[in-house]
This record gives C-alpha cells, structure tokens and sequence, in this order.
C-alpha cells in the first residue's frame, strides 16, 4: 500500500498540513502510521468529515433554564435585558421594571400613565422571538428563519391590521433608516439570497462575520419596520451557534452603534470596538453564574 506524508495528503486534500496532523492525532485517519515523529497516510485514505458542532455551555443551560422556566438565571437575564434594551432603541417607552414585570408575572403594572398597547405586544413577542432563537440557535440561517422571527415578533400589533405592512414577509413599500435608502421591495429577496449565500458558505464564522452580515441586513432593511430587532436577534442566534460570546446593545450605546452601522465600510473598529464593550458586559453575567467561555 503506498503511503504518504502529511504535506503530499493535505496539498492532495486542499488542508494545511496542521489540520492533516490532527486527524492522525485524533485517530480520523483509518491506516494512519506514526513512525518516529513522522506520519504516513495511506494514499487512498478518505478525508474525514467535520465533526458536528457541539452545543456550547451557555447554549446548553439558555435550553435547560428555557424548558424549566428558571428564575434569576442567565436565560432570565438574557430575556429582559435584550427585550428591553433591543425595543428600548426603537422607541419603546416601557421601563426596565415594566419589561421584567411582564415578563415574570405576564401582567403589566401601571400607576397613573398611559402605555402604547403595541409595546407590550411587541416585548411579549420580543421574549417568544428569544426562546425561538435558543430553541433553532444550531439551525442554518435561512430566509423561513429571518421571516419567522419577523412574524413572531409582529404578529397582533396594530401594524399587522395594516394592508400595507406585511408581517413576516418583505416590505412592499421603500422605506429608510437614518435618513438613508434602503433596498427596494422588489430587489429585496435577491439581495438576501446573495446575503444568506455568501455568509452560509463560510467555513468558519468569526465575530466580524456576523458583524458584516448585520451591517448588510440593515442596509436592505428587507422589512417594513421591525428590522433593528430582527437583526439583533440573528446576531445572538449566530454567536450561540458558532460559540462566540453574544452581546446585547444597550440603549445608552445607541448612538455608538448606529455610528458603526453607518461607517462600517470606511472604519469597521468603531462597530467593532462598541461590541465588544457590550462583549465585557456580558461576559461579566457569565463570571456571575459562573458559565465557562472562551476569551
């Protein structure tokens, strides 16, 4: 049987000669031989397959906290600091009290003060379009995926009574954010397959990738309205499912932010750099209840 070194295996299997390495270490490569401190394949050997990604600790307790309806953990601190910061940045008037009152006893307290029937709709739906996120977070992004966030998230607001406002399907009508064009309606869907075809092609997925596919989804704004909190539920869903600490934008950040959506393609640090203050942030929930990350 003719054997090979790891250079002439991985120039044949298109690896670096690292990666071939590992697989003999790992005991992937059927027939493999290490011979002094050399490794010999056999020249017929198959490339192995990538290992299916595991769910990582945070993920793991965000499904077990879900299902057991847990208090005072992270799930429940994921839950009402991104609903309420995520909605608080498009406009919500509810309070922080009021988002995590809703969200532990499903009512809503007032005191002598008028509230937008849609912004409890729309955080009673930011917390479902949540567990939705961290029950399909390992599911490849796809469109269906966008629209069902978009759908859940809209769904009984006054918007859906609309003709005009399509809930959980592209908008119909040209629309702006921050005083800028966006997409048109009927160039929208293949702009997104374009979008959704070169960032699922990646191999890996880094932070920065996730940061570009934002800035792109903003830009098309693919959504009559509702596209900000979509997107920054995708951003979460893609840090679970890639193993990248998630972050959530507070309203204080607001201003930081959209000055890197806007100025992404001249300077990507300003985005990156206010991410990865609200990276800090939550890192500090995950030293509180002591879940393990990588830095």
């Amino acid at each position: 049987m003719e054997m090979l070194k790891c250079a002439e295996i991985a120039a044949k299997w298109g690896v670096s000669e690292r990666s071939v390495r590992n697989y003999c270490a790992e005991g992937r490569i059927a027939g493999a031989v290490l011979i002094g401190k050399t490794w010999y394949i056999p020249a017929n050997a198959e490339k192995p397959g990538r290992r299916p990604k595991q769910p990582l600790p945070l993920l793991e307790i965000l499904r077990d906290e879900m299902r057991n309806n847990r208090k005072g953990g992270i799930y429940h601190k994921v839950q009402i600091e991104l609903t309420y910061n995520s909605n608080h940045i498009e406009g919500s008037k509810l309070t922080h009290d009021q988002t995590r009152y809703i969200f532990e006893t499903n009512t809503i307290g007032l005191e002598q003060e008028s509230v937008n029937v849609d912004d409890i709709i729309e955080t009673v739906n930011h917390f479902r379009c949540i567990d939705y996120v961290i029950a399909n977070a390992t599911h490849t992004l796809t469109e269906t995926y966008i629209k069902e966030l978009h759908k859940i998230l809209k769904s009984g607001t006054a918007d859906s009574r609309k003709d005009w406002f399509a809930v959980g399907s592209y908008k119909r009508l040209p629309n702006e954010v921050g005083g800028q064009e966006t997409t048109p309606p009927e160039q929208v869907s293949e702009r997104m397959k374009e979008l959704l075809d070169r960032y699922t092609a990646l191999k890996t997925v880094t932070l920065e990738d996730i940061l570009a596919f934002h800035v792109e989804f903003e830009r098309i704004h693919p959504f009559q309205d509702g596209n900000g909190r979509v997107g920054r539920l995708i951003m979460l869903k893609e840090c679970l499912k890639h193993g990248i600490v998630p972050f959530i934008i507070t309203d204080d950040m607001k201003m930081y932010y959209y000055r890197g959506l806007q100025n992404w393609q001249q300077e990507r640090g300003w985005l990156t750099d206010t991410v990865l203050t609200a990276q800090d942030h939550f890192k500090a929930y995950l030293d509180y209840f002591r879940i393990p990350y990588k830095n």
